[in-house]
């Protein structure tokens, strides 16, 4: 579903009372898991604001596995990132994905890189943003097969003059195929910087007609 972000404006102040959403679930091979099954465990639902926080690898509580498994997806196939409630905060979307030795032990620390990122779409100075429960992204098709951590971050941009709001979860993925194919990255803190127009963007302002996804260029094959 999408909206506008006039539209918004109102429902963001009425959801503030709200819990937050947290991604739980992953689809894979056309199968939804359980709650963190395939997910690593968050145990709270508010958001990581700050830049230079190692909680921005997988949020608060997820850089270690827990009870979460490991699931087996083909290179060029997707997955889907499933939240608890349907996102309502204005700001992109961005997946990212880091090649480990062991997806169960991965604490984050490995390089990221992006393969998907969602931004809003204009009309003259209206912005429509993608705000929904389940995101999508399908994995490069050139991908090396081996175990990987799968990240999604919903960036929250809907208050100009706070700190973002990073709404993140990280999946815990093993990639199968031909691919030979491996990407540089980047580190995670340090893939977002506060000069980054994308981050600092006010959604509200009549001149805002453009927008450019913070973090790095999606990889292609």
């Amino acid at each position: 579903m999408y909206f506008s972000a006039v539209t918004l404006a109102s429902l963001t102040l009425l959801n503030g009372v709200n819990g937050h959403y947290m991604f739980q679930k992953l689809t894979a091979n056309g199968v939804q898991g359980g709650v963190y099954q395939n997910v690593r465990n968050v145990p709270s639902n508010s958001p990581v604001t700050s830049l230079s926080s190692t909680d921005l690898r997988c949020n608060v509580g997820g850089t270690s596995s827990g009870s979460t498994t490991t699931v087996s997806v083909a290179a060029g196939s997707s997955v889907t990132f499933t939240a608890d409630q349907a996102v309502y905060h204005q700001g992109p979307v961005s997946f990212y994905l880091t090649k480990v030795e062991s997806a169960t032990a991965a604490d984050g620390s490995t390089d990221w890189f992006k393969i998907k990122e969602i931004g809003p779409t204009f009309s003259g100075s209206t912005a429509t943003w993608d705000l929904k429960a389940s995101y999508d992204v399908t994995l490069p098709s050139c991908l090396a097969p081996g175990e990987y951590l799968a990240r999604i971050e919903q960036l929250g941009i809907h208050n100009p003059g706070s700190p973002p709001q990073f709404y993140i979860s990280c999946a815990q993925i093993k990639v199968t195929g031909s691919g030979s194919k491996t990407f540089t990255g980047v580190k995670i803190p340090g893939h977002v910087k506060d000069t980054d127009p994308g981050y600092t963007a006010n959604i509200y302002q009549p001149s805002f007609t453009s927008y450019t996804v913070p973090g790095p260029t999606p990889v292609t094959c």
